[in-house]
């Protein structure tokens, strides 16, 4: 479903990815791990259009996504891809269910239909009492869950997490990482997830690792 053919990217005289190939199925759950400055991070950026290889191709599902416009890269992102990051980035002003809205309105989505599948998800990850708190108002694991319900807004085809339980302590970083599989087995959902957590590492189905700028 996701394909990279030699992807290499540079910052000027730095080489950060020095030729990357890789394969995702969909429905999978691939850890993306290796030691700081290792490219993971630049992969995941690259794999999820935030950026652009210096050479190289990325494919979903046969489309080379490096080829679109702008205009047209941002629309298959909004549609096509779920973010989850490490700091939530919930915006503060807005309560869950208008932080889980913003992506469907820009997607041209009613806001009958937004608030509609915005409760559907609070009432899946057990946050519907919490639609009108604000982010300062949900605890640190309730925040992440939020993040992962606005991921899931539109439908995307994947779900890229960068160090998405690594603000989180034990116990929600294990509630987190049993969530993205309880997704997965609902709703086929397709993860990569990079992390430094080797527990939800081992539990994944593959383990991608990075050294230099390669994968081993």
């Amino acid at each position: 479903m996701i394909s990279g053919k030699d992807i290499h990217k540079s910052y000027g005289s730095l080489e950060v990815l020095k030729g990357i190939d890789l394969e995702i199925n969909q429905g999978e759950i691939v850890s993306v791990v290796g030691a700081s400055g290792a490219g993971k991070t630049t992969l995941l950026q690259i794999i999820g259009t935030l950026d652009k290889p210096s050479s190289g191709s990325i494919f979903f599902d046969k489309q080379d996504v490096a080829a679109l416009s702008e205009k047209r890269l941002a629309s298959f992102r909004n549609k096509n891809i779920g973010f989850v990051f490490q700091f939530h980035h919930l915006l503060p002003e807005f309560t869950a269910i208008e932080n889980l809205c913003i992506p469907a309105f820009i997607a041209g989505m009613s806001k009958k239909e937004a608030v509609t599948r915005a409760m559907e998800l609070l009432n899946f990850l057990h946050l519907a009492d919490r639609a009108e708190h604000k982010p300062s108002a949900l605890s640190g694991g309730e925040q992440q869950r939020v993040a992962v319900a606005r991921a899931l807004m539109n439908h995307p085809t994947a779900i890229l997490a960068d160090e998405p339980s690594g603000n989180l302590d034990s116990a929600n970083a294990r509630e987190l990482h049993k969530l993205f599989f309880t997704l997965r087995k609902e709703f086929n959902q397709t993860f990569v997830i990079v992390t430094h957590n080797q527990e939800l590492a081992d539990m994944s189905d593959r383990k991608l690792m990075m050294v230099d700028g390669r994968i081993l």
